[in-house]
């Protein structure tokens, strides 16, 4: 899952699990019931990514990003002009 975004990982959330996403990109999980967070899926045991993130393999200026649904796209940062 972790390489694999996908609603899937939304889907079989127990019914007292939500999820939340950092300003980074980083989900974690929420149990209501419990009132506890954790990175670590609650089904699967394993992490999820999802939002931007930069990777090194990519040229200057462009980072890799998922939407919430898992699909893959890619932002070209713009420089300002005077």
């Amino acid at each position: 899952m972790a390489a694999d975004p996908s609603l899937d990982w939304v889907s079989s959330l127990p019914w007292a699990w939500g999820y939340g996403i950092t300003a980074a990109g980083r989900v974690f999980f929420i149990n209501e019931e419990a009132k506890s967070t954790t990175w670590l899926h609650p089904v699967t045991g394993e992490t999820v990514l999802t939002g931007h993130r930069k990777t090194p393999d990519l040229p200057t200026g462009w980072e890799e990003a998922y939407t919430f649904e898992g699909a893959r796209y890619y932002i070209k940062q713009c420089s300002k002009r005077p």
